[in-house]
């Protein structure tokens, strides 16, 4: 790949989603060197990629730029000699994700996202897996040396696959960009005066160093979320499930905690801040979930994010994005283009990319995980830093989740279903639910819902 090219060809696969695919054009207008780029957009939904096409050339029209922007439904078109290919699909789309959380619902696993962990992300990634091998098969013929941006969750098992089949993928996630920033303004510092280090696994890495210059911030942080956030640690008054619900969640509903009951628990019996939010770090472990006072107790305004999607108004939301990038066109804080910026440029900078633990970045934690850890890049590629060891507790933590990840990969790798099997009934949530009776039935049920996307050798036989 020759990153010093002037035109480089830039694919986002995925591109008809009306909201993040448009703010990432966005953001790779935002940087000057990029707006000679050739832009392919592809979807295989020819209305919605109209729309988003539509409007970056709208956008690209007002800002003056010479960007060449395409839009196909084919997809070895749009990757066809392509320098950087991003990916931010969804499979089957809302109809599809209503299985992945009302199916466990029914048999107690309560996920507030269901996304990336639990059984709603294991077949989130199950039945993307053909779509990512059919873009594998193509990228190794058409473009072998592209940086592959991978945005479409669940990241660790999505990344993992794509690097198993030869494309050299990062993922990007905004977890730490955002929780950073929440820690900042929750202590009263500017953020331009923090620097910080993480490490884990995404959605479970953590803010393993958080300073202001010399200062160490993380007594202030503790005692700050501490004071904030569990009081009394009035939260376990509501951890016994007795099994009358009429009172508990009036109860909880006049819970001054705020929202971040969760991650403060965490750090309290742990000694570190998670980087994802406490509406989904509950989804990561046993603690939270058991019952739904318990729920409440720690999160007391529900957010349930199937219902949101269910609800988006996409139309909408690109038509105010598209006004606000012509007024202030700005980057966000998604890393995506600052890779592209920096690998066309040679100008360097650190994002915090999901990349391969094969070179033991994190060496208390396996092999074939997928970690989140810094990386530099510049014109010679995104390029992780050895972080060394973790906490043991917190590695121990990860590892519960990285199981679960490994065997779904394993999963779509060797066609191999008793391992979907495997995956579910370890993950930590389910497993505190559910008998392992509960989860082969619910796996099954799962397994059937989504039999039409799934690759052949997973499909129950009829």
């Amino acid at each position: 790949m020759t990153t010093s090219t002037a035109t480089p060809k830039i694919t986002i696969i995925g591109a008809g989603g009306f909201v993040f695919p448009f703010r990432l054009i966005g953001d790779l207008l935002s940087f000057p060197a990029l707006r000679g780029a050739r832009l392919y957009l592809m979807d295989i939904d020819a209305g919605r990629l109209d729309r988003v096409a539509g409007a970056a050339r709208d956008l690209v029209a007002h800002h003056g730029f010479d960007v060449d922007v395409a839009h196909t439904t084919d997809r070895r078109e749009a990757l066809e000699d392509a320098d950087f290919v991003i990916i931010t699909f969804q499979v089957g789309g809302v109809e599809a994700y209503r299985h992945d959380v009302e199916i466990p619902r029914r048999y107690g696993v309560d996920q507030t996202v269901g996304d990336t962990v639990g059984p709603g992300g294991v077949f989130r990634f199950l039945r993307s897996v053909p779509a990512y091998a059919a873009i594998a098969a193509d990228a190794r013929e058409l473009c072998p040396d592209a940086q592959f941006i991978n945005y479409a969750n669940p990241m660790a098992m999505a990344t993992a696959y794509l690097n198993a089949q030869g494309l050299r993928t990062v993922g990007l996630c905004h977890s730490v960009q955002g929780t950073t920033r929440m820690l900042a303004r929750t202590l009263g510092v500017p953020y331009e005066e923090v620097s910080y280090r993480c490490a884990g696994i995404n959605h479970q890495a953590w803010i393993l160093e958080y300073r202001r210059g010399a200062e160490d911030l993380y007594p202030r942080l503790r005692e700050t979320m501490l004071a904030k956030h569990l009081p009394g640690r009035a939260a376990e008054d509501l951890a016994v499930d007795d099994g009358d619900h009429s009172g508990a969640a009036e109860e909880a509903s006049t819970y001054e905690g705020g929202n971040e009951q969760v991650r403060t628990t965490i750090m309290d019996s742990f000694g570190y801040f998670q980087t994802e939010s406490s509406h989904h770090a509950s989804e990561y472990l046993p603690y939270f979930r058991k019952n739904p006072d318990l729920v409440l107790s720690y999160i007391p305004q529900r957010w349930d994010y199937y219902e949101i999607c269910a609800a988006h108004d996409e139309p909408g939301d690109i038509d105010e994005q598209l006004a606000r990038l012509k007024e202030d066109l700005a980057p966000s804080v998604e890393y995506g283009a600052s890779i592209v910026n920096s690998m066309v440029t040679g100008v360097p900078s650190v994002v915090y990319g999901n990349v391969p633990n094969a070179g033991a970045l994190i060496t208390n934690l396996p092999a074939d995980a997928c970690v989140e850890v810094p990386c530099l890049v510049d014109a010679n590629g995104v390029q992780p830093t050895a972080q060394g060891e973790l906490p043991p507790q917190l590695a121990a933590l990860n590892r519960t989740n990285i199981n679960t990840q490994t065997l779904a990969v394993k999963a779509a790798l060797t066609g191999e279903v008793e391992h979907v099997h495997h995956a579910v009934a370890l993950d930590p949530l389910t497993s505190a639910q559910c008998t392992l009776t509960q989860i082969r039935a619910m796996t099954d049920e799962l397994l059937e819902a989504h039999a039409p996307l799934l690759q052949p050798e997973l499909r129950p036989a009829n």
